[in-house]
């Protein structure tokens, strides 16, 4: 589950870093769209959940 939530967040970056720069979708404008914001949001939340997990199994030892 840990390697997947990191492919899926590194993917996600990958997404967030090409809108960002407009090369995703050209209908799309560069900077901060929907897009961008969606994969940021996105991103955070798996940093949350791992944080969660961490904290809880290092309560748990």
């Amino acid at each position: 589950m840990a390697k997947m939530l990191e492919i899926l967040g590194l993917v996600l970056i990958a997404i967030m870093s090409l809108g960002f720069m407009g090369l995703l979708q050209p209908t799309i404008e560069a900077g901060l769209s929907p897009l961008f914001w969606g994969c940021a949001g996105a991103t955070l939340m798996i940093i949350i959940y791992r944080k969660m997990k961490n904290k809880k199994e290092a309560k748990e030892s």
